[in-house]
């Protein structure tokens, strides 16, 4: 069991909420709230990431500050996801540590990886536009299936983790309708809107769906990228197409286009986190959220670089950058801002099978 400021900040919120009910159309975290008399810490961390922080129960709430309630349910919430991330990782020291030096941490991996890269390239100059003319293929290999092993641990374990302390049966007895309704709510951010069709109120008071557009711009630009590399496995090991592949190829294709989306999403995000009304971010996220956006825009960013210097001098260091950034992004995802689409996965699931009883 957990004890926390936060646990118990949040214990008093839903309690003044439950009683009050004005919101329950915002959002599935108050038909959720209002089965329940009592918030233990499984129900609170539930509630937590069924929450998607668009703001519009704050700019409603009759009880906000200066009242003397100070009911902030964003806020509460996003401070109770970074301690849902941290209770369930694993290894479970990771997420503190990276929380209270993201920057750095990523910065260090980072510059780590360059190191290596470099020191094992067998690139001696001249010019090329073969990766592993630069790099040999078992040094990308074994890197990144090393760094992709120990991700999928991670992050099958944590959420793993999650899914027990909610209380919920093995996914293969659950009944398939309310898996796929989860899916289709997590997939489409159904309750980024606020409740309405004008969208959150976020980064003002004002509704908007432009949050939900570059949400959905980063997500499936991230999922496009990943698409590419999958395919260019199978292209490389199952049908001995080696790249370099053409730009008209599917690789190349998947790859162009989710990083288009891996360019605008990110900066989209990034700018309206600046606008952002301060009263409805979390506490202190050691900067989690912003470093994520960061190494998701230098990711698709040195990418699209690598199109641009090819049959140059300058295509060596620029792949040598582009990968250490991937690493240092998959590195980080079990243990930040990444994770919350997974936790927030399971929870519309449970939601789904609440709602249907």
């Amino acid at each position: 069991m957990r004890s926390s400021e936060t646990l118990i900040e949040a214990e008093r919120v839903m309690t003044i909420c439950n009683a009050c009910r004005y919101c329950e159309g915002h959002c599935a975290v108050f038909p959720a709230m209002e089965k329940r008399l009592a918030f233990a810490e499984m129900d609170l961390d539930y509630l937590a990431n069924l929450c998607h922080s668009c703001g519009s129960c704050y700019h409603h709430c009759q009880y906000a500050d200066p009242h003397e309630f100070q009911i902030n349910v964003p806020r509460t919430f996003a401070d109770l996801r970074l301690e849902t991330y941290a209770a369930f990782s694993f290894p479970s020291f990771m997420a503190p540590v990276l929380r209270n030096n993201t920057n750095w941490a990523a910065l260090s991996v980072i510059v780590g990886f360059v190191v290596i890269f470099t020191l094992t390239s067998n690139w001696t100059g001249g010019v090329t536009d073969n990766f592993y003319d630069i790099l040999p293929h078992k040094t990308m290999a074994g890197a990144f299936g090393t760094v992709g092993a120990l991700v999928v641990l991670a992050l099958t374990l944590g959420v793993s983790r999650y899914w027990r302390s909610l209380d919920l049966p093995s996914p293969f007895s659950l009944d398939w309708k309310h898996v796929r309704s989860g899916i289709k709510d997590a997939l489409s951010l159904k309750y980024l809107g606020g409740g309405t069709a004008d969208g959150c109120t976020y980064p003002t008071e004002t509704p908007s769906n432009v949050r939900r557009l570059f949400h959905h711009l980063t997500f499936y630009g991230f999922l496009l990228c990943f698409a590419a590399t999958s395919v260019g496995t199978v292209y490389h090991y199952s049908l001995g197409w080696v790249a370099p592949y053409s730009v008209f190829s599917l690789p190349k294709f998947l790859g162009i286009t989710g990083g288009i989306g891996l360019l605008v999403g990110p900066i989209g995000l990034l700018w309206l986190n600046h606008r952002a009304d301060d009263q409805t971010k979390p506490t202190a996220d050691g900067g989690m959220n912003r470093t994520f956006l960061i190494l998701l825009l230098l990711t698709s960013l040195t990418g699209m670089a690598l199109l641009l210097v090819k049959q140059s001098p300058y295509l060596a260091p620029a792949l040598i950058v582009h990968l250490s950034v991937v690493l240092a992004l998959f590195l980080t995802l079990p243990y930040g801002k990444f994770v919350h689409g997974f936790y927030r996965l399971v929870a519309l699931i449970k939601y789904a099978t609440e709602i249907d009883r």
